[in-house]
């Protein structure tokens, strides 16, 4: 199993669509093959067509408003000693999350193919937003799917989303999170892919929903190379890119342009949902020893039982909080190209409070996983040292979580005297703050 360079990654998979052999493919219905099929052939035309690439690359600048910013942590840094701390703030783009370069494509490819519905799915909310701001904009009806425990935590995305004339369709089956309204958009979209288009909001799924989604959020990392070079005149010898890991959308977009280098030049880190600390749940396959399993017409590491089941996941972020994860990461895993660790939702939680405290960011609790990862690993390591973190979403949709978190007083939050990380850790600073006793 190697990785081909000069090649796109979402291209790297065999006739059959798998990833190394044995990640993706598309496990479906008879009845979903031929719009399946249709959806790929399309695809395949218009990613080369030049007048479609126009148009995505015109939407992309004037209506998410690419590029977004590239900034040094400059307080951060100097807290913290040791590699310098920067954050590309995807956070920026029209509807404060990355979800918006993948809802604007497939806005775009369903008005393509002729289509006036779209549906799609969506955990933290950003994704059933994004869609429905895309819809809105064109002219599309829309119906997003939703986990009822997921609605009531997520409030703030909630009521965008049908403030831009989107259905909410909650899901009360299984856990009623984003497992479960995938599911049940793939259910709808069986009975009704003749006039509906359907976009998964991750690189999860059959094959060409992971391609589809891989192919929308690489505008991340091609606009974060053009960024270095311009920064440091060419691309660092020691940069980590790190990265909150879910489905794996952001993740993949922030890595696209960077996977031929050399490891040891730009390390890829990916932080999985590790859940509550006392917890023996979790939303972390890839950093705690999954076994392949199918889910949602692809195989990749899935959080399940001794006999295939999949198990309950549990996180503080909505987002992360799925069992699975996109095949290209489990690729990326197993090549040893990226390395994948986790986040507890405590860590996650003092991150977002560190990095509120010292930055003018507002990191929603998805990359609060992965500031948590640079937190810990920034003092160890020389000045030479480029951390990047994807701030990938803003933190306005979980005002209600931190709010309840902090008994109210997010904003009046202090650490009770500053602490040298070059010798403490992240979980040094959640006994010494006493925030979640």
């Amino acid at each position: 199993m190697k990785l081909k360079k000069g090649i796109p990654l979402i291209d790297q998979h065999d006739q059959n669509g798998f990833w190394g052999g044995k990640f993706g493919g598309s496990f479906i219905p008879e009845t979903l093959k031929k719009p399946v099929e249709d959806l790929t052939n399309e695809f395949k035309k218009l990613r080369k067509d030049k007048k479609f690439l126009k148009k995505r690359d015109f939407y992309f600048r004037n209506y998410i408003g690419t590029p977004t910013s590239f900034v040094k942590l400059d307080n951060l840094s100097n807290h913290l000693g040791g590699a310098q701390i920067w954050a590309k703030v995807v956070s920026e783009a029209n509807g404060g999350a990355h979800k918006i370069y993948n809802a604007t494509v497939h806005a775009l490819i369903c008005k393509a193919m002729g289509k006036k519905y779209i549906v799609g799915d969506t955990g933290a909310g950003y994704a059933g937003k994004m869609l429905s701001m895309a819809a809105k904009k064109f002219g599309l009806k829309c119906k997003i799917f939703m986990g009822a425990k997921d609605i009531k935590r997520q409030k703030p995305n909630c009521d965008a989303m049908k403030k831009n004339g989107a259905e909410i369709v909650p899901v009360y089956s299984g856990s009623q999170t984003l497992v479960d309204a995938v599911s049940e958009c793939m259910r709808y979209w069986v009975s009704n892919c003749d006039n509906t288009h359907m976009c998964v909001g991750s690189t999860v799924g059959p094959n060409i929903f992971v391609k589809i989604c891989g192919w929308s959020t690489a505008q991340i990392s091609r606009e974060l190379k053009v960024q270095l070079k311009s920064e440091f005149k060419k691309i660092p010898n020691k940069i980590k890119l790190i990265n909150c890991v879910g489905g794996g959308s952001s993740a993949y977009g922030f890595w696209s342009e960077f996977i031929d280098y050399d490891k040891k030049q730009i390390e890829l880190i990916g932080v999985e949902a590790g859940g509550p600390k006392k917890s023996k749940l979790h939303a972390a396959p890839l950093s705690r020893n999954a076994k392949i399993g199918i889910l949602h017409g692809a195989a990749s590491y899935l959080c399940q039982n001794s006999e295939g089941q999949i198990n309950d996941t549990e996180s503080i972020s909505a987002g992360l909080d799925y069992p699975g994860v996109s095949p290209i990461h489990c690729f990326l895993k197993d090549t040893k190209r990226a390395r994948y660790t986790y986040a507890t939702d405590e860590e996650a939680l003092n991150a977002h409070v560190m990095v509120t405290k010292y930055e003018n960011l507002n990191p929603s609790l998805e990359p609060s996983h992965a500031f948590a990862e640079a937190i810990k690993i920034a003092p160890r390591l020389s000045k030479d040292t480029i951390i990047i973190v994807n701030s990938c979403g803003d933190a306005k949709k979980d005002r209600d979580i931190l709010k309840e978190r902090f008994n109210g007083k997010l904003t009046t939050i202090k650490y009770e005297q500053e602490i040298d990380y070059r010798e403490k850790t992240i979980k040094n600073l959640e006994e010494e703050t006493n925030l979640f006793n």
